[in-house]
């Protein structure tokens, strides 16, 4: 049978048909598309399935937001999503919503070990539960927990939980966001957006000079968080750097919250467009001194394994599990 995935993201929005044999997914086609580019998710998955919809059997889409009854309104987007909606519009029989780190949870079983990056080299394997986050438009969490048998995928908005700063530095980032937002979560410091701000607070703060080639590139800039990772991976500018630096280290930080949210012993699963992108920088030891730094709870996490999931089809693969478990019920 021929399952519809699709991977929704406030940037862009993957999809993919797979056909579902006994034993795996075989992929048929894919494509990305620009999510602003579409007033709805409707009209997007209409254009990607026209001529073969009959031949789909289910869909399931992971979606950047909360879903709830059926449905989600994308927080980095200005889209209403509805299953019922998505089903007529495709002339499908089931079509499924969940969470976009939820369909990363579904798809983690699916990668090998060369498709993923361990940064915490004194790590124990052990069984327990498993943490995924994921800074990319927006700030993604999740968390598989384990019943004794078998893993549960528990979606989260954890990335939306108030931005808690470690040090004098970080309380004036705090102060300065303070500044534009009523509320500051961790979003706005982890992810695309996040990095710009971290950029924004160095510059207005006086603590790195923006040269005029410098400001001059990021007003031209489409992606000012890439620019950013780009050129403070290459070391060219002071600013760049310390934003990073500062960016990287609250991840961790977060990351080293999450694993004691869920006492995630079974590992913490780095995900989403951002990770891959600077794997060195986050292998560089910031990160993980963050993560690791929670006082008596230290030895928690310090022996928890981290990885960098490195294929970015894994939510894909995910919502196509999905899909086929349902179908199986």
């Amino acid at each position: 049978m021929k399952i519809l995935a699709g991977d929704i993201g406030g940037t862009k929005t993957n999809l993919a048909l797979y056909e579902a044999g006994a034993e795996k997914l075989s992929l048929i086609d894919e494509a990305r598309f620009a999510s602003n580019d579409y007033d709805n998710l409707e009209s997007l998955a209409r254009k990607f399935t026209e001529g073969r919809s009959r031949e789909i059997r289910a869909a399931t889409f992971g979606i950047a937001g909360p879903v709830s009854d059926g449905s989600s309104r994308t927080t980095n987007l200005p889209w209403l999503v509805s299953a019922e909606s998505l089903a007529r519009a495709l002339e499908l029989e089931k079509v499924f919503l969940i969470n976009d780190l939820e369909a990363t949870g579904y798809g983690i079983a699916s990668l090998t070990s060369e498709e993923m990056l361990e940064l915490n080299p004194s790590a124990h394997e052990a069984d327990g539960n498993i943490a995924l986050i994921a800074a990319g438009t927006g700030l993604g969490q999740a968390a598989l927990v384990r019943d004794g048998a078998r893993f549960h995928v528990m979606p989260s908005e954890g990335g939306h939980a108030d931005f808690a700063p470690r040090n004098v530095l970080e309380i004036e980032l705090l102060r300065y966001l303070l500044t534009m937002h009523r509320r500051v979560s961790y979003e706005r410091v982890v992810s695309g957006p996040g990095l710009v701000n971290v950029y924004q607070f160095l510059k207005t703060s006086g603590r790195a000079q923006e040269p005029a080639w410098l400001a001059q590139t990021m007003q031209a800039s489409e992606d000012k968080a890439k620019t950013i990772s780009q050129f403070a991976l290459e070391e060219r500018a002071e600013l760049c750097v310390q934003a990073l630096d500062i960016f990287v280290s609250v991840y961790g930080a977060q990351a080293g919250n999450l694993a004691l949210t869920f006492k995630a012993t079974g590992g913490v699963y780095l995900c989403g467009g951002i990770a891959p992108k600077i794997s060195g920088k986050l292998a560089d030891g910031r990160f993980l001194s963050a993560f690791k730094d929670k006082g008596r709870l230290s030895p928690l996490v310090e022996s928890a394994p981290v990885h960098i999931i490195m294929n970015p089809k894994t939510a894909l693969v995910g919502a196509a599990r999905y899909a086929v478990e349902q179908l199986s019920r």
